[in-house]
Order: structure tokens, then C-alpha cells, then sequence
């Protein structure tokens, strides 16, 4: 025979109970800042795209770009999600490997080669990141 919880006890337990799935809640709906871009500062690139990452809840490009001794460096570009750029009008395939880009970013504060792009010109045409 099972055992007898008393309502003190009943209550506890689904308040422990809300309280866990609260937590896990907020964390999965978590999302990080864009402090570790320099909002102030845009630069631009000129490179050739090694990969373009159409996923949630960003994509990404990674851009191979010439640094000023002629040592080839890889950039880690992020953009909107997949929703946001539909709206801007990317496609899927709006960037493929290989494709000669110049892309405008707001660059990592910490100097590392990345940042967060505002938009990208490919094939003469410019597309906005939202």
C-alpha cells in the first residue's frame, strides 16, 4: 500500500515542482546579447565565402578574407535568423561557396576576426540582415 502524503507535503511538492520547470523554462527561452559587438564601429570586408549557415536562431557566413600581409583569414560573420532574412529577402542559397562578397559589420570587441554583419553585397546586389 502506498503512502500517505499529507497536503503540507502535496504542496511542497508541486511548488518544487513549478519552481524546476520554471528554471528550465527561462533557460531554454535564453539568449545572448550583442555587448560583444562594437555597435559603434563598422567595418568593411571584401572576401570569398567558405560556408554560409542558413540556421536558427542565427545563421552564420564564414568568410575568407586577406589580411594586409596576404595571409588569407577566416571571418565568422553572424546574421538574423533564417525567419528575419526571408522577410529581408535571402533565400537559402542566397550565398554559396565560393562567391566573391563585401559584407559591412559591426566587428567582436575583443579584436578576434568576427562580428555581426548589417548587410552583404554579392553579384552587385546588396541584401540588408533585417
Amino acid at each position: 500500500m502506498g503512502r500517505v502524503r499529507t497536503a503540507k507535503q502535496i504542496r511542497i511538492g508541486l511548488l518544487v515542482g513549478f519552481a524546476a520547470s520554471a528554471l528550465g523554462v527561462s533557460s531554454a527561452s535564453a539568449h545572448h546579447s550583442f555587448a560583444m559587438f562594437d555597435s559603434q564601429k563598422k567595418i568593411t570586408l571584401e572576401g570569398t565565402v567558405r560556408a554560409f549557415e542558413w540556421t536558427n536562431p542565427h545563421s552564420w557566413v564564414q568568410l575568407m578574407v586577406t589580411d594586409p600581409s596576404g595571409k588569407e583569414v577566416e571571418w565568422a560573420l553572424e546574421g538574423a535568423s533564417p525567419n528575419v532574412l526571408v522577410r529581408a529577402g535571402w533565400k537559402r542559397n542566397t550565398l554559396k561557396p565560393g562567391d566573391k562578397v563585401v559584407a559591412v559589420l559591426n566587428p567582436l570587441k575583443d579584436g578576434t576576426p568576427g562580428g555581426s554583419w548589417t548587410n552583404i553585397t554579392v553579384n552587385g546586389v546588396q541584401l540588408k540582415a533585417r
